[in-house]
């Protein structure tokens, strides 16, 4: 299968008929949410009227995310997906943090289907790594978008001023310096890289070349041109054409810093990504400024949220979609 047809075949809709009772479908959508450096670090256990997600530790990242943040806000976008395809099949899901697995539990009971538009942009969603066409948004999707933003201990705050993206590109451009003069930073992200369509395709995760506007290159290609190319000057320059021509930059924050809340922090995230599909804009992280710790200090003090936690930031905005990312079969992710 080539690339074109295996993205075609996994962002789709499903039919939802026995959905109800193969959780599988399910399983599905949850898999289409957002994970750092398309990791997919999760795993899922279906049982009876419930279905557990757990986090695989083996796909974790401990050089961008040594404390495993991403990783579990990862499981709460997989979490909101998961909730809104229940919800779509007539199921009514009861999610609940579960200290004794650091996962989530998600206890269904029958209710009345209901496909919500953010069900309906799940496969619509992606991260667009380019430049937006600086329009601005309306006052209703500002408050949309805030709405969705939002949850249990999380809030989010939207920045659309020249000032404030200034200032939070200068934190991104601070944050590169630093990873990228990390050599462990830079074999972890050279190992999920997929320079070709046929790595893409064989593993079915990582981040895909051509999705960040590379082309489809052999492998020792790819690593060759990193060699030379590969700079935090260069992806400064990228960065802050990207943050000035977004019509908004999005900062999610956790009140308590620790795994339940950073769950939560993925649901919200979730929420807001498909709430901006569901407007027919475009979404892409740029999380440098939370993923260097002392940094992420300094750049709560600029948020002004005390001992609150900065967890996300998303760039919001009108531009073209990019190539898709693959996702792992679901039988894989199933335990």
């Amino acid at each position: 299968m080539n690339y074109s047809s295996y993205a075609m075949e996994t962002w789709r809709h499903l039919p939802l008929d026995n959905a109800a009772h193969d959780y599988s479908v399910l399983v599905h959508y949850a898999t289409l949410a957002a994970s750092s450096h398309n990791t997919q670090p999760w795993l899922f256990k279906l049982e009876k009227n419930r279905i557990r997600i757990l986090p695989d530790l083996s796909r974790r990242c401990p050089a961008v995310d040594p404390d495993d943040h991403h990783l579990y806000a990862s499981l709460g976008c997989a979490t909101e997906n998961l909730l809104l395809a229940a919800q779509a099949a007539g199921l009514q899901g009861h999610c609940t943090y579960d200290p004794s697995t650091s996962g989530v539990q998600i206890d269904f009971e029958e209710t009345i289907p209901f496909r919500s538009p953010l069900f309906e942009a799940i496969p619509k969603r992606q991260c667009s790594r380019v430049e937006y066409d600086r329009s601005p948004l309306t006052a209703e999707q500002m408050q949309q978008l805030e709405t969705a933003g939002h949850g249990d201990g999380v809030s989010v705050r939207l920045f659309t001023d020249t000032d404030h993206k200034e200032r939070i590109a200068r934190y991104v451009a601070e944050g590169n310096t630093i990873q990228f003069g990390d050599a462990a930073w830079a074999r972890e992200l050279k190992s999920w890289i997929r320079f070709n369509t046929r790595e893409a395709v064989s593993a079915g995760d990582g981040l895909y070349g051509p999705i960040m506007g590379n082309p489809d290159v052999p492998r020792w290609l790819g690593l060759l041109a990193m060699k030379f190319g590969f700079s935090a000057r260069k992806q400064n320059q990228k960065d802050f054409r990207h943050i000035r021509s977004s019509s908004a930059i999005a900062v999610l924050v956790s009140e308590t810093d620790d795994e339940r809340h950073w769950i939560e922090a993925g649901r919200c995230y979730e929420r807001l990504a498909l709430q901006a599909a569901a407007l027919d804009l475009k979404t892409a992280f740029l999380n440098q400024p939370v993923e260097v710790a002392p940094l992420r200090a300094e750049f709560a003090r600029f948020l002004g949220v005390g001992n609150g936690r900065p967890d996300l930031i998303v760039r919001i905005g009108r531009g073209l979609e990019t190539p898709r990312s693959l996702r792992r079969p679901v039988e894989q992710v199933i335990v």
